[in-house]
């Protein structure tokens, strides 16, 4: 696997240098940059110009989360602000138009993908529904492609992003350049039988995964742990991503808490990208080709 690290472990805090550099020593060959005005103002050319700087002169990816709360409203504690599949068209209309700042700022960061949601949580699956989705990702593709940025589509905690649901949207878009990233710990939210969601997911969206989020919880809600501190199997995991193309990238994306420091998330990092690299090398050397 390609390892990497969202940067939303910081989300709390301005996003600077010392964060990418604790990123990259923490093990990190790709670092997801979560856009939050608070985090990284995606509209300040400052600040753009800055994280541009420190990419171009290190060899470490970089992809986008699309932001999900506008400025004024961000809080740990209230749902997303920014829903592309809204009911309401002018809130759709916005939506759109925030990503796109985000996405803009790939004229100086070279950002090679950018991950999408497509709703809130609980969203039901309906034709307005895939309309929607398909309006917003044809929009936001015809906007990233001169930049060149990728689309990937992200499974959510909705009906909207369920594996079969994802692919029947990218089949009836005809999105062939549109691909998955495939939450592992919300596909592990998705069944009771968890390993079930797990390989179900990995199963039916094999060939459209571009990315992979890798978090744990306990079955019950969406936590952001570290691996390990909750109810995921790493080992099925690990036999998964065996199977796919060893550049596709791996993102730890945690949450973010007060007491952790650039150290102990660089140790943490470290840490997991070994275990699972063993774990890898051991499931490849037990089954050849």
């Amino acid at each position: 696997m390609k390892p990497g690290v969202s940067t939303h472990v910081f989300l709390q805090q301005r996003l600077h240098h010392g964060m990418l550099d604790a990123l990259r020593t923490g093990g990190a060959r790709t670092i997801e940059i979560f856009a939050a005005r608070h985090h990284f103002d995606y509209a300040d050319r400052s600040s753009i110009r800055d994280i541009a700087d420190w990419f171009h002169s290190n060899d470490v990816a970089c992809t986008l989360h699309q932001p999900l709360y506008t400025e004024a409203n961000w809080s740990r504690h209230v749902a997303p602000t920014i829903n592309l599949i809204d009911v309401e068209k002018s809130r759709r209309i916005n939506a759109m138009d925030e990503v796109k700042r985000a996405i803009d700022s790939a004229e100086q960061i070279p950002f090679t993908a950018v991950t999408l949601h497509l709703g809130q949580k609980d969203d039901t699956w309906s034709p307005r529904s895939l309309e929607h989705s398909l309006t917003a990702i044809e929009h936001l593709k015809a906007f990233a492609h001169p930049l060149g940025v990728k689309i990937l589509l992200q499974n959510l905690q909705n009906e909207v992003t369920t594996p079969e649901h994802l692919l029947e949207i990218v089949r009836v878009g005809h999105f062939d350049s549109v691909n998955i990233c495939l939450d592992v710990a919300h596909a592990h939210l998705a069944a009771p039988e968890h390993n079930v969601g797990v390989d179900a997911a990995f199963e039916l969206l094999a060939p459209r995964i571009a990315e992979i989020k890798l978090h744990d919880n306990h079955g019950q809600r969406d936590e952001h742990l570290w691996p390990g501190s909750g109810s995921i199997d790493w080992k099925n995991i690990a036999r998964h991503i065996a199977t796919l193309k060893p550049t596709i990238p791996t993102i730890l994306e945690i949450a973010h808490e007060l007491n952790e420091t650039l150290d102990s998330a660089a140790k943490k990092s470290s840490d997991f990208f070994s275990t699972q690299s063993r774990l890898t090398d051991d499931l490849l050397q037990s089954n050849p080709a």
